[in-house]
């Protein structure tokens, strides 16, 4: 197939609230790292390969180790590699981005909101909201990494 609409171009307003998304989480006081975390564990999932490509471009360059990111798919069996709170973050990721087997299960909710408070559990589904809209453009449109 050859190229596909360029969203951004048609439909800017609507391509300008997905940027200024980006740019409240950025602003959100969510470690860097652990917004990265959760951008490259919904691309693997949603298998994006622009937003994978640019998202583990961004940990490297933000400090994260490779093994990790080699890894992040199989979290759970790195937990060692993964403190309490990114294993919060990666499985609220996953739930939210699954949203068909079942959603936001009660006990990661509450264990988030435990450990990070309202407005951080807050961030952090905007977060996942976010990167989700993303990959659904990137594999929509057939973009490909550069």
């Amino acid at each position: 197939m050859g190229n596909r609409i360029n969203i951004q171009k048609l439909t800017p307003d609507a391509y300008q609230i997905l940027i200024q998304l980006d740019q409240f989480m950025a602003n959100s006081g969510i470690n860097k790292l652990h917004l990265e975390l959760i951008k490259i564990r919904a691309s693997q999932i949603n298998g994006c390969a622009f937003c994978l490509n640019m998202h583990i471009k961004d940990a490297l360059k933000y400090g994260e180790e490779p093994k990790r990111i080699h890894v992040l798919s199989a979290w759970r069996e790195a937990k060692k590699w993964f403190s309490e709170e990114e294993q919060l973050i990666l499985q609220l990721t996953e739930e939210i981005t699954l949203i068909a087997q079942g959603g936001l299960s009660d006990d990661t909710y509450e264990k988030v909101v435990k450990t990070f408070g309202d407005e951080i559990t807050a961030k952090l589904i905007i977060g996942v909201i976010n990167i989700n809209s993303w990959n659904r453009l990137g594999v929509s449109l057939n973009m490909h990494p550069m």
